[in-house]
């Protein structure tokens, strides 16, 4: 397992490397990171070049991150193999979307995320947020 991240994790069994090798040695890419003025379209063209024939992307993070347009050209011309969706550039994705109509995309309502397991951990979140609400306590996760 390759990674690439502004920021080492020495404690895990995974090698981290450029983007570059990313894209160049990986035959799934997994997109788990923010949508900010330096991600934008992180994967854009020139990145999907980059990439190894044939890979396939899954993208749970955020829409803008993926230049829409520069992926429906990789899966069309087959670059790419395939694309899991489950987010968009534009949301609510409209049915006359380019990657609707591919074959080879497979797309969730942004609900990928949505399991018993996170489901329980964001329960037992919010009950222990409550918890030290009352009892005067900083929150856990707190967003200012």
């Amino acid at each position: 397992v390759l990674y690439c991240s502004r920021s080492s994790k020495p404690d895990q069994p995974y090698r981290q490397v450029s983007k570059a090798e990313l894209l160049a040695d990986s035959d799934v890419i997994s997109l788990h990171l923010p949508e900010t003025a330096q991600t934008r379209h992180w994967l854009d063209a020139d990145a999907i070049t980059q990439m190894k024939p044939g890979a396939v992307l899954i993208n749970t993070a955020r829409g803008g991150l993926v230049d829409e347009s520069a992926l429906v050209s990789a899966l069309q011309s087959g670059k790419l193999a395939g694309a899991g969706l489950d987010v968009f550039a534009a949301e609510p994705v409209t049915g006359d979307s380019a990657v609707l109509q591919l074959s080879n995309v497979v797309v969730t309502p942004h609900v990928a995320w949505l399991t018993r397991d996170t489901l329980e951990r964001s329960l037992a979140v919010a009950v222990d947020n409550a918890r030290r609400l009352i009892a005067g306590e900083a929150l856990t996760h707190r967003i200012a």
